[in-house]
């Protein structure tokens, strides 16, 4: 089975390492690479042992990635119609905001396709990837992809209805992370702390917590009430935090972000 990849910017990049270089699960012989410029292409394609190619030759694959910025993909695709159609690929689209009703306007009638959202920490195999299908797509179609985006880490499937809010639970909230972390490590600098130390602290803090909410089963704020004691410390800070709007704030930020990604699921 070949594997094409229109794009080869980092999230491309990310996926087609974890399929050859970080599980080995599939051979580097079977992926053809298209970018741009090419230059991209080629030196992914020469760390991955897989192959540049033109966009004709990546959608002549079985499985053709679409891995452009959403605005690029009205000019990407329909010069590759007629090879589409006569190949009869799965296409694959990590393209945010744009719907599997936009992808099917936009390829031949009868494509099955399949929209996954990776986020950022693909790049160390550990993204949380949300998933959802046409119907066109057989369940062995579903267990490929799955199976693809599990080299890099979780895969969830997600109703459409809700795939924009998967984009800023998974997607932009990473970037929060990233944020909060550094916040803090700023913070303990201020109090006397080098950052590197403290951004070590913060961010192993952070990975325990999550662990934490995974797998005690145990609702956040019980955790919360069991961290702060009558009269103690950590209440004051989560009094400071609350008299703040830090959940009004996160709020704001998810709105945003859920804003977006519908604008741009509406442009052409």
């Amino acid at each position: 089975m070949k594997f094409g990849f229109i794009g080869a910017g980092n999230m491309a990049g990310a996926i087609i390492k974890g399929m050859t270089i970080g599980t080995r699960s599939f051979d580097g012989k079977d992926i053809r690479i298209n970018s741009k410029t090419m230059t991209t292409a080629e030196k992914l394609a020469a760390e991955c042992g897989a192959a540049a190619a033109t966009a004709e030759e990546a959608a002549a694959c079985d499985v053709l990635v679409l891995a452009v910025k959403p605005h690029v993909l009205a000019s990407v695709v329909p010069p590759l119609q007629e090879t589409i159609a006569a190949k009869k690929p799965l296409v694959v689209s990590i393209a945010a905001g744009k719907t599997l009703s936009y992808l099917e306007e936009l390829l031949p009638e009868g494509t099955p396709i399949v929209r996954v959202m990776p986020n950022i920490n693909a790049k160390i195999g550990a993204a949380t990837s949300g998933m959802c299908k046409n119907e066109q797509v057989t369940a062995e179609q579903e267990a490929l992809v799955r199976q693809i985006f599990e080299t890099i880490g979780t895969v969830i499937s997600v109703e459409e209805s809700q795939f924009g809010i998967f984009t800023v639970l998974a997607g932009s909230a990473p970037a929060f992370a990233y944020l909060y972390m550094d916040a803090l490590a700023r913070a303990a600098v201020k109090a006397g702390m080098s950052k590197q130390q403290a951004l070590t602290i913060a961010a192993a803090t952070v990975e325990g917590s999550a662990k934490m909410i995974l797998k005690s089963g145990e609702h956040p704020m019980a955790l919360v009430d069991q961290v702060c004691s009558p009269g103690g410390t950590t209440i004051e800070g989560i009094a400071a935090l609350q008299n703040h709007g830090f959940e009004a704030t996160l709020t704001a930020a998810f709105d945003a972000v859920l804003e977006k990604d519908q604008r741009i699921g509406k442009k052409n």
